[in-house]
């Protein structure tokens, strides 16, 4: 028998005692000591799960805050866009009746403040400086080649355009005499998957991407984004998309040109009709009625005779032939027309065009594109109306071009791109379309180009950022 429990007997040793004298000698373990080491590491354990649930709900309720913030954000910056909208419709209204081009010095276009977002007009140079930073303004449309009425020879023109292309567009707009895309059809029906030629005018320049041969580099260029400016992705080679030739110079596609809205009403300003001065027999009818009132009977005989008994196919030729003053033109320019529609489709604002859209243009060219910006550049308040064109360009050439020129504009297009607050979250951006033929802005076109990714330059992305890492 154990020493130590007959000891205990004698009273000697009491139980606790006999259990910490044998687990000293390493034979029992003391039951109080393992009860407490079982409740430690369960404890620890209950810890650890409790800091994981708070971990995880606090990680959880951030990714909701944050995720909150910026839908807010998004909000904020789709109130701002339509806010920039309204703010444009209102420019329009004041500064763009009768065919008139709102200056750049009317109104402003960038950093405009809604609450706490703020949006931008993206715009166009009217110097095409090139830049690595947006421009910001209205964009006229009546600045681009319509794609519904320009001729082969301008299509052809535009930079990076094919002549199947060219083909393939007037194909595609052209309504046959059976009611169908004839032989363009059976060139759509061999396609994979077969498709059917439209035969119809285009409703949207986008719609060009339906056409057989336009490829994205052909339609988009290096301008992936559609802001007119030459952004980092866009000027770094084969680095990342675009393709492009890391030249520094901004080489947009065919979309940059093409516009599907220019038309202007062909009524007087009381709104009545104009006379059509286009054959001889209407001249004489007008030379001896309505422009004698207007000038006199003498100088009315001298126009007409001058204008020669031949066709005229527009204003600007009969200036040209009819040796009319720019006082005089003045006058009478509301008054006539070379055509019988109601509207005018097609032409091109001589005073806003680029050089590459003025390039295209029969009679013009790129001899005479760039003399043209430069005047216009030299004299920036003397541009309305065209009849500064003859210290430009010799009579031959403006009488070819004059079909496809006008000095004013009905409608006009805004780009515009917000942010929801100073740290640059909610970014989002729409265009819209404005119709001004009856003196009131109407909107004819819109479309949301947020996934066409940031448009607003590395400048205003910079700013934002400071203004981010000031907040935090």
């Amino acid at each position: 028998m154990n020493i130590a429990v007959l000891n205990a007997g004698r009273g000697r040793l009491t139980p606790p005692k006999i259990a910490e004298a044998a687990a000293r000698r390493g034979r029992v373990t003391p039951p109080h000591r393992v009860n407490r080491g079982s409740v430690l590491i369960i404890v620890i354990w209950v810890c650890l799960g409790l800091v994981a649930l708070t971990v995880y709900f606090a990680s959880a309720m951030s990714s909701e805050l944050r995720a909150a913030d910026n839908r807010a954000a998004e909000i904020a910056a789709r109130a701002a866009v339509d806010g920039g909208t309204r703010y444009a419709g209102y420019i329009l209204s004041q500064f763009a009746t009768a065919g008139k081009v709102p200056n750049r010095e009317d109104y402003k276009a960038q950093e405009l403040p809604v609450g706490d977002a703020t949006f931008w007009f993206i715009g166009r140079d009217p110097d095409q400086t090139p830049s690595t930073e947006p421009f910001f303004g209205l964009i006229d449309e009546a600045s681009k080649i319509n794609v519904n009425t320009a001729p082969r020879s301008m299509l052809e023109a535009l930079p990076g355009m094919t002549p199947e292309l060219a083909d393939a567009i007037l194909q595609w707009r052209t309504r046959s005499r059976s009611g169908s895309g004839s032989d363009n059809d059976n060139l759509y029906a061999r396609l994979d998957p077969p498709r059917v030629n439209k035969a119809g005018v285009f409703e949207t320049v986008d719609e060009l991407r339906l056409v057989y041969g336009a490829t994205l580099d052909i339609l988009f260029g290096e301008d992936i984004n559609r802001n007119g400016a030459l952004d980092d992705n866009e000027n770094d080679n084969e680095q990342s998309a675009p393709l492009d030739n890391g030249d520094g110079l901004i080489q947009p596609g065919i979309l940059e040109y093409l516009t599907v809205y220019t038309r202007e009403p062909n009524t007087t300003a009381r709104g009545g009709r104009r006379t059509n001065i286009q054959t001889n027999q209407a001249r004489q009818q007008f030379g001896t009625g309505r422009l004698r009132q207007l000038l006199s009977a003498q100088r009315a005989q001298q126009i007409t005779a001058a204008a020669g008994t031949g066709e005229i196919n527009s204003l600007l030729e009969y200036m040209v032939r009819g040796r009319i003053t720019p006082e005089e033109f003045a006058r009478i320019r509301d008054e006539i027309t070379t055509s019988n529609g109601s509207t005018v489709s097609g032409l091109i604002n001589v005073n806003t065009a680029s050089e590459t859209v003025l390039s295209c243009i029969p009679g013009i060219g790129p001899e005479y594109a760039s003399a043209i910006l430069a005047y216009r550049a030299a004299h920036p308040d003397t541009l309305v109306p065209f009849t500064w064109l003859p210290q430009v360009m010799p009579a031959s050439n403006l009488i070819r071009a004059g079909r496809y020129l006008t000095d004013r504009s009905y409608q006009f297009s805004v780009d515009v791109a917000a942010v929801g607050n100073a740290a640059g979250r909610g970014y989002c951006r729409e265009k819209t379309v404005f119709d001004m033929r009856r003196g009131t802005p109407r909107i004819i076109f819109h479309q949301d180009l947020t996934a066409y990714g940031w448009a607003l330059g590395a400048e205003v992305r910079e700013t934002l950022r400071e203004g981010r890492n000031n907040r935090t």
